[in-house]
């Protein structure tokens, strides 16, 4: 099975897309792709099969995401929890992922005619070496594209993800690219694995489970979430018509949190700059207040020197980033 299953929608899927369509519709959806193995116990089949037929329902649902016109996915394919299951199973697991991506690399011509790209999430170092090779060397392919993209969160938890941001801020501080003082919520977002992504839209969670599993806890917080009773390799698209409109039901609210969000995290920042100049006014000024205009002038050449450090931060990190990947692909090229 392909990664983006091609086909038209039938006649009353078309119309119905079209329908959809008309109201506003989410940028980004993630998914919790629930119900695999309980998919393979109803259908007296292995679990190894659930979960091939799980990858199968995936590429078909990224085909209804482009009819429906949704550049972006996010998948939650592998939890870092998830190694904790029976060998036979994670080892089913790595060599099912290891298929799907030799898959990827054969299909490069289907994904760029698409403009897919592939961004995989979370701590490769985890991964067998041969995978870690192949996911490279697809994210790697696939990076210039940018007419929609496709997001694999793998060895992924939301907490080790935040933890790694707050590691990568430390990382930034201690090489002098930034100040402590520097460090902020926002900053934070920047640092996260999902960085070049705009938040979810939309989180839908299949197999009638009622919890996020530690899945892009940092990302939600204004997403709108949906839950239903159906396992993932029953999906439909109709499920997903029903998920979408249950965000267009609620996207005056979603957008009327975010932009209150937004604001607040705009009046922080402007009442840490101005806490900080007042100190080191102070500490220069022998203790004095200092006027109005001159302090008006400290806070101006302070905000422009911050995000000069912050965007000489982001392009390090970028790099840093981008050379991981970049060698490993290299590694798989010679091997």
């Amino acid at each position: 099975m392909s990664w983006i299953k091609e086909g038209e929608l039938n006649l009353l899927e078309k119309l119905s897309a079209n329908v959809i369509k008309a109201g506003p519709m989410p940028k980004h959806v993630a998914f919790i792709m629930d119900g695999n193995r309980r998919f393979a116990r109803k259908k007296h089949v292995q679990r190894q099969e659930g979960h091939m037929q799980g990858f199968n329902k995936l590429a078909e649902t990224l085909r209804w995401c482009l009819h429906l016109s949704i550049p972006e996915v996010t998948v939650y394919a592998f939890s870092i929890e998830n190694f904790k299951r029976a060998k036979d199973e994670v080892d089913g697991l790595m060599e099912l992922a290891k298929q799907k991506f030799y898959k990827l690399l054969e299909e490069r011509e289907n994904l760029e005619k698409h403009g897919v790209c592939i961004r995989v999430l979370g701590d490769l170092t985890m991964l067998p070496q041969d995978l870690q090779q192949l996911i490279a060397k697809a994210v790697v392919a696939t990076r210039a594209h940018n007419k929609c993209f496709l997001n694999v969160c793998f060895a992924y938890t939301s907490r080790h993800e935040i933890a790694n941001a707050i590691r990568e801020m430390a990382w930034g501080v201690e090489q002098g690219i930034i100040k402590s003082s520097d460090v902020s919520e926002t900053l934070l977002s920047e640092c996260l694995y999902s960085n070049n992504s705009p938040n979810p839209d939309l989180l839908i969670r299949t197999s009638g489970e009622v919890r996020l599993s530690d899945f892009l806890l940092w990302q939600t917080s204004h997403s709108c979430l949906v839950f239903q009773s159906v396992l993932w390799p029953e999906y439909s698209f109709w499920n997903l018509c029903e998920a979408v409109l249950q965000y267009q039901f609620n996207y005056r609210s979603i957008q009327k949190a975010r932009d209150l969000h937004r604001e607040e995290q705009a009046r922080q920042q402007v009442e840490e700059d101005r806490a900080c100049v007042g100190e080191l006014l102070q500490h220069h000024g022998n203790g004095k207040p200092a006027e109005a205009q001159r302090r008006q002038e400290a806070l101006s050449h302070y905000t422009v020197c911050r995000e000069e450090r912050i965007q000489d931060f982001l392009k390090a990190l970028k790099h840093k980033r981008d050379s991981f990947f970049s060698e490993l692909s290299s590694q798989a090229a010679l091997a």
